[in-house]
């Protein structure tokens, strides 16, 4: 697996907490207003998020897939070595909009646009959500919702080369994202003004670009030592 590993992808997902909230905020503000209000919230809220977690987890293993074959090729061009160059300059593209410098990143959301407006749609039919099993449809449909930080984690998987590994680096990121969306269910409205200050958005940033920074340096480092062609044989 590369060193874009579980445990920072997991921090990822929690740093990240910035742009859930830019993303998800409202979507969990009306899911929060329309549940039972005689009822506990907190079982609706984990069962959202298990069902945008398996999405997620899904989402990893396919692209998995589709990195190993790309592996077939790894003879030719290094091309697990170029898939991780990429996910890290998403990342540092990623830390940058977190932090307010730069907001390229809403460009690349874009291009999950055309899935989405298909599965917008149902969404509306599982509201309000009165059960259970509505909160996981709702929550895996949901999982589909472009978004940068989610394209920057499902490079790495494509990189991984591996449907494992693919759906264990989107599973991690999903659970880190929990926290956060779990705040943001039960704390919305203060957890708004915190995360939207200046100094956490900056902080937050830097932290994520750090893992960027850190995974052009060590690819670079390889292509240093090995060359185009060796770099193909050594583990990322």
């Amino acid at each position: 697996m590369s060193d874009l590993s579980i445990i920072a992808v997991f921090l990822v997902g929690i740093l990240g907490g910035v742009h859930c909230l830019g993303m998800c905020g409202s979507i969990v503000g009306i899911f929060t207003a329309q549940l039972p209000t005689h009822r506990s919230r907190w079982p609706f809220h984990i069962a959202y998020s298990s069902g945008r977690i398996t999405s997620y987890t899904l989402a990893g293993a396919l692209v998995g897939t589709l990195g190993k074959a790309g592996m077939l090729m790894r003879d030719a061009v290094p091309v697990q070595h170029l898939l991780f160059a990429l996910s890290s300059l998403m990342l540092v593209m990623l830390g940058l909009y977190l932090a307010g410098l730069w907001g390229a990143v809403r460009r690349l959301e874009m291009l999950g646009g055309g899935l989405w407006k298909h599965l917008q749609p149902f969404t509306s039919k599982l509201l309000p959500v009165n059960t259970l099993p509505r909160a996981i449809a709702l929550g895996a449909l949901w999982g589909w919702l472009p978004c940068g930080l989610v394209y920057s984690v499902l490079v790495a998987s494509l990189a991984s080369g591996s449907s494992m590994q693919g759906a264990l680096l989107m599973a991690a990121f999903g659970l880190g994202t929990l926290p956060n969306l779990l705040a943001i269910g039960m704390f919305w409205e203060r957890c708004r003004s915190w995360v939207q200050s200046p100094r956490v958005r900056l902080l937050a940033g830097l932290a994520v670009m750090s893992f960027g920074v850190y995974g052009l340096i060590k690819v670079s480092f390889t292509f240093y030592v090995h060359g185009w062609a060796g770099a193909c044989h050594v583990s990322v």
